[in-house]
């Protein structure tokens, strides 16, 4: 089974029993990246579409609905101070509404609270600044429960306006479906009975990632993952775990280069090129049940980009959170989550008229105090800001921020976090299971 834990010394692991505790292709090139200042950019245009994707090898191709950007397959690429236009077209035959991980203080473009679905033909236009660099995700997928299609996320990447030490940057977005005989797929929501379950990486069911010798390579792994806490391994590798939910860390090794993350979770890691030339590393996926591989990095037989691997990375540079929570006299809260209880709604009866989870002035610390009360594992997603993970005696937090965490039954997990961002945000909640709904509530900073 999943176990989702603390990651108390900041590693994360696998063993022979399972997961244990945790959190949650450019070209080849010997350049380094160099991160260039803030720009104007154009529209970023999304349309929300009818696709297909090859699941089965051999097979027929299957029909989902898609989140597509104009302007790359895998995912915009922007810099961190833009201003940026978004316009979302939606050609589904269905309401549908962006829903943002990571992305802070941006009230207007909150979903259910400042912007209401889109119907189907209909095209919506709003503003967002990319206050901080990082790794997000993007989806309409916070009404696709029990609809009659599944749905495709799209990675979002704002890049740091300092020069970062590396080779390659690839995103690598991870995703699950359930498909029954006759190829079809069922969306999440759903009785999945007598379906099979597939992994994809970028949309495809394996990838190779060239790499070569002494070569850095940053990779932006997403758990697309509709409802399961996955472990993701790169066998023979040192990972350095650079920054987790869009947010930079403390860097640190993942032991036995493994990460566990809770759906819609994020990490950025760095590795470098050890192995010899011709050689083939798997990158596993274990959703709880078993491990599968579902990519390989392949060292090239090219000459080493440089003599030596490049020294341990320094952090990231900081996105302004700040660097201490003052939680004496923080406004304190208790949240119930699974179970059942009447304040958790699904996104068909949410209504912003509705009672608020709590209220709180801008400028004050909060710390909630989440209970998972269902009997399998929890997942909470924070919108409009991230949180510190406290220690059990509310005494410090560990060194990473996050905007999502899933919380082991009968266990309640504390977190922190400064009401930086005046406005009306989301409170996510579901169970890690695939017929479990979405579940909202919400709160405001005023």
């Amino acid at each position: 089974m999943v176990r989702i834990g603390l990651m108390a010394d900041c590693k994360s692991q696998l063993n022979r029993r399972g997961l244990l505790t945790g959190l949650g292709a450019a070209a080849l090139s010997p350049a380094m990246t160099i991160i260039a200042a803030a720009q104007s950019r154009p529209p970023l245009m999304l349309t929300a579409k009818s696709g297909v994707i090859a699941l089965r090898p051999g097979g027929p191709e299957t029909a989902i609905w898609a989140l597509r950007s104009a302007s790359s397959e895998t995912g915009p690429r922007l810099k961190r101070g833009d201003r940026l236009e978004v316009k979302l077209a939606n050609e589904l035959p269905v309401p549908a509404i962006l829903n943002w991980l990571g992305i802070d203080g941006v009230p207007s473009a909150e979903p259910l609270l400042a912007r209401g679905s889109i119907a189907a033909g209909a095209i919506d236009t709003f503003e967002m600044p990319m206050r901080h660099a990082g790794t997000f995700l993007c989806d309409f997928r916070l009404l696709g429960d029990a609809q009659a299609r599944p749905s495709r996320a799209l990675a979002l990447v704002v890049e740091e306006s300092e020069r970062i030490a590396l080779d390659r940057d690839e995103v690598l977005l991870i995703e699950d479906w359930r498909l029954r005989l006759d190829g079809t797929a069922i969306a999440p929501g759903i009785d999945p009975k007598g379906t099979e379950p597939v992994s994809t990486i970028n949309g495809l069911t394996a990838l190779d990632i060239p790499i070569r010798v002494n070569e850095r390579l940053r990779l932006r792994f997403i758990n697309g993952f509709q409802r399961n806490v996955i472990a993701i391994k790169i066998d023979n590798y040192d990972v350095r775990v650079m920054a987790l939910d869009s947010q930079p860390a403390e860097p640190f090794q993942a032991r036995n280069g493994a990460l566990v993350l809770a759906p819609g979770g994020r990490a950025d890691v760095f590795i470098d090129g050890i192995a010899a030339p011709g050689t083939t590393s798997a990158i596993l996926v274990h959703d709880g049940k078993e491990a599968r591989p579902i990519a390989r990095l392949v060292t090239s037989n090219q000459k080493p980009v440089r003599e030596a691997p490049l020294p341990p990375a320094p952090p990231l540079p900081s996105n302004g959170l700040p660097a201490q929570l003052e939680l004496k006299g923080a406004s304190r809260f208790d949240l119930t989550l699974g179970g059942p209880q009447a304040d958790w709604v699904t996104p068909a009866k949410f209504s912003a008229s509705a009672p608020s989870a709590f209220r709180v002035k801008p400028g004050r610390v909060v710390v909630l105090a989440l209970t998972n009360r269902a009997d399998i594992a929890t997942v909470f997603h924070l919108h409009g800001h991230h949180f510190r993970l406290l220690d059990r005696l509310d005494d410090g937090w560990k060194p990473f921020w996050l905007d999502t965490l899933a919380i082991e039954p009968g266990q309640t997990q504390r977190i922190a976090f400064l009401a930086e961002y005046a406005g009306r945000w989301l409170l996510e909640s579901m169970a890690t299971d695939w017929a479990a709904p979405c579940l909202l509530r919400w709160y405001s900073v005023e």
